[in-house]
């Protein structure tokens, strides 16, 4: 690895892959705008994104963002994936399992810009990432409700 490109990588924010599954998708572009809008603030970079679906005969169909012709793509301006391939045939696959018959998903994997400084800084003070983890928001709402009743 270059000087140059190990100075880059130690300025990355954290890098994330999500899957959000669609149960019978019905796309109204709200959450590409919500996603657009996230990296026109600089909150995140996309490097990498990829549509499966589960057909109604239980085939997976696979769009990856750089497959795709302009008709298709159009749905996705301002999103750009940086072309780094960090989604792989297992994501793909496991995606594919977990989806109902009609069922979509998205996988995508972003960068952290609003962390990346944080992110540089721990590296730098020779910090390492010891877990992470994300509170599903059905965790959040008993914890919040119960402290509400506390009066």
């Amino acid at each position: 690895m270059s000087d140059s490109t190990r100075e880059s990588v130690d300025q990355l924010g954290p890098v994330e892959l999500i899957a959000v599954a669609f149960h019978q998708p019905n796309f109204d572009g709200s959450v590409i705008r919500e996603l657009v809008d996230l990296v026109e603030r600089g909150i995140i970079r996309v490097l990498d994104l990829m549509i499966v679906h589960k057909t109604d005969d239980g085939s997976i169909e696979v769009a990856e963002f750089t497959a795709l012709g302009d008709d298709e793509a159009e749905v996705f301006v301002g999103l750009a994936p940086a072309g780094v391939d960090l989604i792989g045939e297992d994501d793909v696959s496991l995606a594919g399992e977990l989806l109902e018959p009609g069922d979509a998903a998205a996988l995508l994997v972003w960068e952290d810009l609003w962390a990346a400084p944080f992110a540089a800084a721990v590296r730098k003070a020779g910090g390492v990432l010891l877990a992470h983890d994300r509170i599903p928001i059905d965790v959040l709402e008993a914890v919040m409700s119960y402290e509400g009743d506390e009066s």
